[in-house]
């Protein structure tokens, strides 16, 4: 048997989930979690062989949880679910080592087949999103632009970003305008979304 802890919460979902995985003769759902912080500590307990995981998740996001289930749990393998495919979310999975990522418009008969796959060792990974990873280019911004603007979106204004990052006031303004400028962007707000999207940040 296949043992599964799966985490979304959206309770509908969540239990449409389950009796999906149910259904299927050889997975075991181990448990079911709608937090992110509830992740490790659940898979401690029950010790799934996979994780299915939604990558937005209150408490602590998908991606991050994956990261620490794989630091905590390394033979649970993780296949992470997203309503929205964008190019740098994948990106990050991938950089927390998860095996398979798809979105959650797939068939339920797909979802069983990738949590087999994942369970034998092999990899899922939903063929449009690749592709739209690929169409991005490079990260036009400088490491120093990206922690300005990294610390920006926590709520940080240029003050603080200049005090914590050891700059003054004014080439914190420079950064940012230097950022919007290189993203083509309206705004600091709208430099911080494509970055992110994208997964510079």
């Amino acid at each position: 048997m296949i043992r599964v802890l799966l985490a979304e919460d959206m309770r509908l979902l969540r239990e449409a989930l389950v009796g999906v995985l149910s259904l299927a003769g050889d997975i075991e759902v181990v448990g079911a979690v709608e937090a992110g912080d509830a992740i490790v500590t659940t898979a401690l307990q029950a010790r799934p062989d996979v994780a299915v995981i939604d990558v937005e998740l209150p408490g602590l996001d998908g991606i991050s949880a994956a990261a620490q289930l794989h630091q905590w749990l390394p033979d649970c393998r993780t296949l992470i679910l997203t309503g929205v495919g964008r190019p740098g979310t994948l990106r990050r999975a991938l950089a927390a080592k998860v095996a398979g990522f798809m979105g959650k418009d797939a068939a339920p008969d797909d979802l069983v087949d990738a949590v087999r796959t994942i369970a034998a060792g092999g990899k899922v990974l939903d063929p449009q999103l690749a592709f739209a990873a690929l169409d991005i280019a490079g990260n036009p911004l400088t490491e120093r632009e990206c922690d300005v603007l990294r610390l920006t979106a926590s709520g940080a204004d240029p003050t603080e970003v200049a005090t914590r990052l050891g700059l003054s006031y004014g080439t914190v303004r420079n950064y940012l305008a230097t950022a919007v400028t290189k993203l083509s962007a309206r705004n600091r707000v709208d430099a911080i979304r494509i970055a992110s999207e994208a997964g510079w940040l």
